[in-house]
């Protein structure tokens, strides 16, 4: 099992919201969100199948966004991994409908995530008003535009940054009754500034616990990290989220490439020491791309026994977390949850250039996603 302080993801990410339009799930010209439950697709497989793809800074420039490794990358993710949908998430306006427009371009369906954080409330809406009105061009080929609101926007959790937050919140040290009601009055203003620039439907992102006014929303997202021996488990705790008779999308699915991972209820990245320089795994891990691949396989199928309206993998790839095969204790890639390995031409330099290779988890979502094409 992972070395974790006890707090599995539930409590950590108790309103973990995140905001969205959800014309990428819901391309116009087409039934309306509400509609769509009524003659949806349950019993007939996922209706959309993604993957999770982050904009951002990176830690060094040699991992940071870039247009060229964008644009190759959301062409493997079309053309190898068989995706029909891509969920771009970061910060950076720029970043962020660049991406967006040129997974347009290849005929994939974008549900459009800024993340912006560490900075007064009216600049986050402002991020979310200018990706949202971008959104809006993109509109009928798909786009959508969202944030997590709890961990993001100051004020919501105490703490002046966001690692002061996460440390809140697995301390405990936090009024949840607070939070919510910050978290409740944030996200019905966020709600109307999204549909005051984009018209098409507008759609959520959750933790599996948050309390939900799901009354402002056309989509039900769930971030699900769940983990169950039988099948039949995770389909008794879906059905909770289709009780509002709107499409359910899963947001983020997946697990890290250890033995035990899938267990730790999302909490799977929390076991490396970045005290340590170089950073280093704890304890003694066990390398389990299997693992991995297995979990994600077994959800992909409950899913699609469901009929949810869709999912997206997290994630396809995370740059600062590298795989060192010769050197467990600095695999960083085992506590990631991308679906390929970032490998260093070389390793430990400051800034080395990189390249990824598909995972186990990978080649399953692949085989799955282009059975699901035909």
């Amino acid at each position: 099992m992972a070395n974790t302080t006890g707090i599995d993801r539930k409590q950590f990410l108790a309103g973990a919201l995140a905001l969205g339009t959800a014309g990428a799930l819901m391309p116009s010209g087409q039934a309306t969100a509400k509609q769509q439950t009524v003659t949806g697709s349950r019993g007939r497989g996922l209706r959309r199948h993604g993957v999770v793809y982050t904009v951002g800074e990176g830690g060094t420039p040699a991992t940071a966004w870039s247009p060229s490794r964008m644009r190759a990358d959301l062409r493997a993710i079309r053309d190898e991994l068989h995706a029909d949908t891509v969920e771009v998430t970061g910060d950076g306006v720029d970043r962020l409908t660049a991406t967006a427009a040129r997974a347009a371009e290849l005929g994939l369906h974008v549900w459009l995530q800024p993340t912006l954080a560490d900075v007064p409330e009216r600049d986050i809406l402002e991020h979310l008003a200018e990706t949202g009105r971008f959104a809006e061009r993109l509109r009928r080929q798909g786009a959508s535009v969202g944030c997590e609101f709890w961990l993001f926007v100051p004020g919501t959790v105490p703490g002046a940054t966001v690692l002061d937050r996460v440390e809140n919140l697995l301390n405990g040290t936090f009024d949840p009754v607070k939070t919510q009601r910050r978290l409740d009055a944030f996200t019905k203003k966020a709600a109307a500034l999204g549909r005051s620039v984009f018209h098409g439907n507008l759609g959520y992102a959750a933790a599996q616990d948050d309390e939900v006014d799901w009354h402002l929303f056309d989509i039900v997202g769930i971030d699900y990290y769940s983990y169950f021996p039988q099948p039949s488990s995770y389909i008794r705790e879906l059905h909770g989220y289709q009780r509002w008779g709107k499409p359910v999308a899963i947001t983020e699915f997946g697990t890290c490439a250890y033995k035990g991972a899938e267990k730790t209820a999302g909490m799977g990245w929390n076991v490396v020491d970045h005290t340590k320089s170089p950073e280093e795994i704890k304890g003694h891990l066990i390398r389990s791309e299997h693992t991995q691949a297995t979990y994600v396989a077994d959800l992909l199928e409950v899913f699609e026994s469901m009929g949810l309206y869709g999912a997206m993998a997290f994630e396809f790839v995370t740059p600062d977390a590298p795989h060192r095969a010769h050197d467990p204790r600095h695999d960083l890639d085992m506590a990631s949850y991308a679906i390929t390995r970032t490998v260093e031409d070389r390793p430990f330099d400051p800034a080395p250039p990189w390249h990824w290779e598909p995972k186990e988890a990978f080649h399953v979502l692949a085989r799955h996603y282009a059975r699901c094409a035909h």
